[in-house]
């Protein structure tokens, strides 16, 4: 059961880290490139900032954008201000987000995110945890994949192979952990995590292995994939998130 407090919690922690990290930067540096291309860090920040009071938005029953457009023209508006304006846009939309999730709800609802997405209301702060955890690391300031704790690395790795089951084009694909835990992901519909973990697997067009947090960036689209194994054919090209 997914336990929405807990994580309202971790995403707390998770941004005052990332606070803390960038008020080390200057303006300069946050103008500088990030990770992620044709961002700087300060569209980074932005995005952060803009997707809180989006989430605001969904768990009150609004639209999460007014439009793709909008989203975008807004991030590119708050992109080139000062240090000090993103590092209090980015703490204020937090608490805003806070907030919003301290309310009594319904949290086994359906809610509607973006380009038709649904999910449960209790899924909410681990996706506000994703987008904090992840983008951090975007900063490219010295938190990496691997400064990220067991935890939030399993649910994401678990969130991200659930979302590619059956995606166009994918092959049927079972990730080895370093752990030697088993995940179906790819062309496996009907396949259950119960049937792995009792031993059961079917045939798997690639089996891809390795480390944590090199099979969460590829997953996650953040590293190439070129650190882990892959058997019985090349390491697919994961579509876009």
């Amino acid at each position: 059961m997914i336990d929405h407090v807990r994580d309202l919690a971790s995403v707390r922690d998770a941004t005052d880290r990332l606070l803390t990290a960038a008020a080390k930067l200057n303006n300069d540096s946050i103008a500088e490139p990030s990770r992620l291309p044709g961002w700087s860090r300060g569209h980074v920040l932005a995005h952060l900032a803009r997707n809180a009071d989006a989430l605001v938005n969904v768990l009150a029953g609004r639209p999460m954008y007014v439009s793709a457009e909008a989203r975008d023209a807004d991030i590119e508006r708050d992109a080139p201000r000062g240090l000090a304006a993103q590092l209090d846009d980015v703490r204020e939309s937090a608490e805003r987000f806070q907030a919003e999730g301290a309310k009594p709800a319904d949290w086994s609802r359906t809610v509607e995110l973006r380009n038709g997405v649904t999910d449960t209301a209790s899924q909410v702060p681990f996706r506000r945890w994703i987008e904090v955890e992840l983008h951090h690391v975007d900063l490219g300031i010295g938190y990496e994949l691997e400064d990220l704790s067991a935890e939030f690395t399993q649910r994401e790795i678990n969130f991200l192979t659930a979302r590619f089951r059956c995606a166009p084009g994918l092959p049927a694909m079972a990730i080895r952990q370093d752990d030697g835990r088993m995940m179906a992901t790819g062309a496996v519909e009907g396949v259950t995590e119960q049937q792995i973990r009792d031993g059961w697997e079917p045939t798997w067009d690639v089996t891809v292995s390795g480390r944590q947090a090199d099979i969460l960036g590829w997953l996650a689209g953040r590293r190439d994939g070129s650190a882990l194994t892959a058997e019985g054919g090349l390491l697919p090209a994961l579509p876009p998130l």
